[in-house]
């Protein structure tokens, strides 16, 4: 029986807590949750399905709390919402039917690349700039590449709609963060549908690590509104950091050993 020890489920909670609150402020909650949730026992497909139900309640309370903060313009991401949505379920079709091991070795490069960029502009997203292309321009092409790979694979997705956002839209770290935050909870809950139509999810766990995530993550958005984007800056850089490093390890150096 799947989880079958009464201490899991208190454990879970906290892990979820932890992570929620990473989550809500740079991304990269995944890295926290994932792997327990695989070292615990359940399989992988019902790992990833469970980790989509709980970080639907993490990214939908900080996408909430941003939004309450005035940090989220709804009608200028609303193409983002609805194309992230359209990428996230096909993404989620093809993940039961595509080879993920190419993009699972580009990725954490691209991850380099973003790091790279961030940590060499120092006074990128300290405020907002001219964006470089329209709405429609941005958040179409972006909504269906980044909801696809969300649904597909999911690691440094939150990164990645960060860094674009601040680099191409001219957004502030805050505000690229909060945008962020409404197109990771729109890519879960579209993913999330799929996984639960193919019985996917373990619901005892996703549900227990979901009331983690919304303390979390209101922990999380609270600590991003009140101090701001010089505060988010740096935990961004070190959750991509860590997400490069646990990425190259598990796809190069720990396939090695084994």
């Amino acid at each position: 029986m799947l989880l079958a020890e009464w201490w899991m489920y208190p454990a879970l909670f906290a892990v979820a807590l932890i992570a929620g609150g990473v989550d809500a402020i740079a991304g990269g909650g995944g890295l926290i949750t994932v792997p327990v949730l695989l070292n615990l026992g359940l399989p992988p497909q019902i790992a990833l399905g469970t980790n989509k139900l709980q970080a639907s309640f993490g990214s939908t309370s900080a996408a909430w709390h941003y939004s309450r903060a005035g940090l989220v313009d709804v009608r200028t991401c609303g193409l983002g919402i609805l194309f992230t949505l359209v990428g996230s379920v096909f993404g989620a079709l093809a993940v039961q039917k595509l080879d993920a091991a190419v993009l699972q070795r580009v990725i954490p490069w691209l991850l380099v690349l973003l790091f790279v960029y961030t940590a060499a502009r120092p006074t990128a997203g300290h405020g907002d700039h001219p964006p470089r292309l329209s709405i429609a321009g941005f958040f179409i092409p972006a909504g269906l590449a980044l909801g696809f790979y969300d649904g597909f694979l999911g690691p440094g997705t939150g990164s990645f709609w960060t860094v674009l956002l601040i680099a191409v839209m001219g957004f502030n770290f805050l505000k690229a963060t909060a945008t962020t935050k409404v197109m990771n909870a729109t890519s879960n809950l579209g993913s999330l549908a799929l996984f639960l139509l193919a019985g996917s999810v373990h619901y005892k766990a996703g549900l227990v690590m979901g009331a983690g995530q919304l303390v979390g993550s209101r922990i999380g958005a609270h600590l991003a509104v009140t101090r701001g984007a010089r505060f988010v800056r740096p935990v961004f850089l070190g959750v991509v950091a860590i997400l490069i490093l646990r990425l190259l390890y598990s796809q190069y150096l720990n396939g090695r050993s084994g």
